[in-house]
């Protein structure tokens, strides 16, 4: 394991020369057992070890860290619990290497963010630093020194569940939250706590066959390369102490035992030194894929593809000492596994502090303070509206009789959404609860359930019929549970279930203006709701403020900035639908060209897409020169106006399409995006730097350069709308 020369601005520079020397003499001293031991984790309250023994799970465990057989545990339920723990390896074992304790992070621990899907909507990677931040400190607090995140696994199909994890459908947008992540993430407090980031999952998960989760990934190299691996290339850049092969196989190797992507890619062309970790029982795994015949057979592909740490299975412990002391592992591979986990631990300070240093009661209390306000920040700047027929919203305050319909319109749980194992439903502000915060002393709020989330019963209709006729204006609180998306819950419709588009048609009945508010873990294809809603409120699952951030939406004191990091489809039969497609060789219109006999391929709401209470109006594109050579920097330039009356941000995207290349290219790929704030009347200027990181291509050899030509661009609020420019490279 050696160092590379990096400079001082490069955040991989955390693998100093002193860390890997202090490595390397703890690790003379270790025995071979001591050494696969620090690539063992187990979940903390399963008993991977031996399953048919009658003692208990703790039991087992707990004698195993006495031994020096455990480098990591995850799933703990506190800072005694982590303390404890950390007691037993400084009491009982000779070296004192402290655990390595992860928990999944997804989106917050107490204090529950928007899901990632929603803080993407944002399109601000500052503001999901942030909330990495606040998140990590949180877990910090409760002994947790390893999150398992950011997940950036570009995500094309609704239907699968992890789509609420992700960052969505384009590499770029992807890449930035992906950098953002990872530095709120590893925060480092300089008082002996710090964190390490966990991106995942390495790689190509996101694309598992008919969006259903841990199904076969076949790709190209050149997709992989230019779609998938992207995201976590940044993720390196930005210093990225460890990263999660997934379960998938991609092209017939799962990533575990993946040579290609575990050592050519991540360790030889990235050069990346930090630790690779399998997912959940993923050794076990391969077994069922049949690649390996044994345990043992599973446990040497892994290791001897570049995988240090063995999640849960117990293979490494159970089968690794033999297979070195019978040669067919070397014991350097096992070296410089180790080397690399302790390099880690030695990084995180937790040799100096292994133990939870607790914040007194005022700090605590202004900790969270700050993550409640943040939380109400990243919530209502995750939120996208998708329609407003005749600027039916903002809604006023005063003097309005307002009916709040919907399984999830007085929900507690369910805002939370997926991945979110430490939040309290009783820090959630529902809808119904922050729209009755909001409203005056003179309007009327009501409410009515209608039905369940996902029962076919309509006993619920006839009240909430009723409160309809009663009211002014009708908020529908509409959508999915939160065990409807994330790991394992792939759907095969993304309409609204059970009798919500029942309510829907008899709510809108009455005659009166709908809003609909849709909370959900996914794009839902809903083309029929717009028969039915005056105002359409994609709201995601938005943490423990959501109907707050939701309320600072309906009436007004927040103008809706959020666009859609994924595209939404007419029908299910269009996925996988993404605005990073392809020409075919077919004609663009005509009998023999790509189409579909019974729907348009054209998006519901297009990647990038989301309305304001304000306009924007954009000027003509400038540019520098018509044209540039490959090495030179070409800026193009826009003026954008705020047109309405009243302050609010455009998220202004640029899209460039190769238009003759030696290999095919995407008809649009964003390359870059700003987000600007204007008082109304107010115009800004922006610029979009126009160089080889923008114009790069990987040509038919597998090279990525810059091929002279003719290049289109577009600068405008969505990839489906904007001004374009033509530019030659030569």
């Amino acid at each position: 394991m050696k160092t590379r020369q990096q400079s001082q601005a490069d955040p991989r520079q955390w693998l100093t020369e002193e860390i890997l020397g202090r490595a390397e003499r703890i690790l003379s001293g270790m025995t071979l057992e001591e050494k696969i031991g620090q690539m063992t984790q187990y979940d903390w309250g399963y008993n991977p070890i031996n399953p048919e023994t009658g003692v208990s799970q703790r039991e087992l465990l707990l004698e195993e860290i006495k031994q020096g057989r455990v480098g990591s545990v995850f799933n703990l339920s506190g800072a005694e619990e982590a303390n404890e723990l950390q007691r037993l390896i400084q009491e009982h074992t000779p070296h004192r290497i402290p655990l390595l304790i992860g928990r999944d992070v997804i989106h917050g621990y107490q204090t529950v963010f928007p899901i990632p899907l929603a803080q993407a909507s944002a399109w601000k990677p500052e503001l999901a630093r942030r909330t990495a931040e606040a998140a990590s400190r949180e877990a910090m607090a409760d002994g947790v020194a390893w999150v398992f995140a950011p997940m950036i696994d570009i995500s094309r199909d609704p239907r699968w569940g992890r789509i609420a994890e992700s960052i969505g459908e384009d590499p770029l947008l992807t890449s930035e939250y992906a950098k953002a992540w990872v530095e709120g993430a590893q925060v480092d407090d300089g008082a002996g706590q710090a964190a390490a980031s966990c991106p995942k999952h390495y790689a190509g998960y996101g694309l598992a066959e008919a969006g259903r989760d841990y199904n076969t990934v076949d790709l190209s190299d050149r997709v992989l390369r230019e779609v998938i691996l992207p995201p976590f290339r940044e993720a390196v850049e930005a210093g990225a102490l460890s990263i999660m092969a997934s379960f998938n196989e991609v092209n017939g190797i799962p990533a575990c035992a993946n040579e290609y992507l575990l050592k050519t890619i991540l360790r030889d062309e990235w050069g990346f030194q930090g630790i690779v970790a399998s997912d959940y029982n993923a050794l076990q795994e391969l077994l069922v894929h049949g690649v390996a015949g044994s345990e043992e057979e599973a446990c040497e592909r892994s290791v001897m593809a570049g995988c240090d740490m063995d999640m849960h299975s117990g293979f490494y412990m159970r089968h690794l000492p033999k297979l070195v002391r019978d040669g067919r592992v070397p014991e350097r591979v096992i070296d410089e596994s180790v080397l690399r986990i302790l390099a880690v631990k030695l990084r995180l300070g937790l040799f100096e502090q292994p133990f939870v240093l607790r914040s007194t009661p005022d700090e605590a209390a202004s900790e969270k303070s700050s993550y409640k306000a943040l939380a109400r920040e990243a919530a209502r700047e995750s939120i996208v509206l998708l329609r407003n027929e005749g600027h039916v919203l903002p809604l006023p305050k005063e003097s309005v009789k307002l009916a709040v319909i919907g399984p999830l319109a007085d929900n507690h749980k369910d805002p939370l959404g997926c991945w979110a194992f430490d939040g309290n439903p009783a820090d959630v502000v529902s809808l119904l609860e922050g729209v009755s915060k909001a409203t005056g002393e003179e309007a009327s709020v009501l409410f009515a359930e209608g039905c369940g989330i996902d029962s076919d019963s309509e006993d619920g209709f006839e009240a909430a019929v009723g409160i309809a006729k009663q009211a002014d204006v009708v908020l529908l609180a509409l959508g999915e549970s939160l065990e409807m998306s994330g790991e394992s819950r792939s759907r095969t419709s993304l309409d609204l279930p059970g009798a919500q588009r029942k309510l829907v048609e008899a709510v809108a009945a009455t005659g009166k203006p709908v809003i609909a508010v849709l909370l959900s873990g996914r794009p839902l294809a809903l083309p029929w709701l717009e028969e039915y809603a005056a105002a359409i409120v994609q709201a995601w699952h938005l943490g423990v403020q959501s109907g707050c951030a939701i309320a600072d939406v309906l009436f007004g004191d927040y103008n809706p900035s959020g666009r859609l990091p994924v595209t939404f489809p007419h029908n299910v039969g269009q996925v996988p639908i993404y605005y990073y497609r392809k020409k075919t060789g077919r004609p663009p219109a005509g009998v023999y060209s790509s189409y579909y006999i019974d729907s348009t391929t054209d998006p519901l709401y297009p990647f990038g897409y989301g309305l304001s209470y304000t306009g924007f109006e954009y000027g003509v594109i400038r540019a520098e020169r018509a044209t540039m050579r490959a090495g030179e920097e070409l800026t193009l330039s826009v003026t954008v106006t705020n047109i309405g009356d009243r302050a609010g941000e455009e998220t202004v995207q640029c899209y460039l399409r190769d238009e003759v290349a030696s290999v095919t290219q995407p008809l649009k790929k964003l390359i870059g995006f700003r987000k600007v704030l204007l008082e109304p009347g107010q115009s800004a200027d922006i610029s979009f730097p126009v160089n080889d990181d923008a114009l790069a291509i990987i040509d038919q050899h597998m090279n990525r350069t810059v091929e002279p030509g003719s290049f289109t661009i577009w600068i405008g609020p969505n990839a489906s709308e904007g001004q374009f420019i033509s530019i030659q490279v030569h």
